[in-house]
């Protein structure tokens, strides 16, 4: 998708993997990618007038945990900063963004049908959650690729704070308690009270003091 984007492919192409031999997450991190789970590529053309295309994490994950709330019957559907999605608390979403010259390429897995093993986290799959047996990649993309296009709209027309209104009441109550790391490597702990402006993570640590997470991994608890 890296090399059509930079040959004229439009937005609004999708490409689609049935299993891939090198896929990779966050920070160069392997993911597992057999086949029966989603493993899908889409691009978007900035243009000036957008918001910053970092933020187009938010229209991702907000238009994947919408995909996944329309298979699944219950309610523990949960969206993590910054693009995480949770369900009954356990990974079933990767989302990867990349510059490709005047687009971002952003890679989408969902976990379908099998539950790939994932160190140091759980992990779970639209069919262990209780998904209709028939749910498959291709269907899901569909309806993936629809909802993007919804929520790429909105993110354009009324910018970013519709976006992080609309992703802050998917995610996890104010009040949770959430830890993280600096660029040093040294633990963070405090409160979740809500997102900045430009979509920062903020934290109310136990002195009181309120701070700004503007990128790491956040773990629950």
């Amino acid at each position: 998708m890296k090399a059509r984007a930079l040959s004229g492919a439009k937005e609004g192409f999708w490409l689609r993997a049935e299993k891939q031999s090198g896929g990779v997450g966050r920070l160069g991190r392997k993911w597992e990618s057999p086949e029966g789970n989603l493993y899908c590529s889409t691009l978007v053309a900035c243009r000036r007038e957008d918001p910053a295309p970092s933020s187009l994490s938010f229209v991702a994950a907000l238009a994947v945990h919408k995909a996944i709330s329309a298979y699944l019957s219950h309610q523990d559907i949960r969206l993590k900063w910054p693009n995480d999605i949770l369900v009954s608390g356990s990974k079933i979403c990767g989302i990867l963004l990349e510059r490709s010259g005047d687009a971002v390429v952003i890679g989408i897995g969902v976990n379908i049908t099998v539950t790939p093993e994932l160190e140091g986290r759980t992990v779970t799959s639209l069919h262990q959650e209780g998904a209709d047996s028939d749910t498959n990649p291709a269907q899901f993309l569909e309806t993936l690729a629809k909802l993007f296009a919804e929520t790429l709209d909105t993110w354009r027309k009324l910018g970013l704070l519709a976006i992080l209104k609309e992703w802050q009441q998917c995610a996890h109550p104010i009040g949770t308690r959430l830890s993280t790391s600096d660029e040093k490597g040294e633990r963070l702990e405090g409160e979740y009270v809500g997102l900045s402006d430009d979509g920062a993570l903020r934290l109310r640590k136990r002195d009181g003091a309120l701070i700004e997470i503007h990128a790491g991994d956040v773990h629950v608890g």
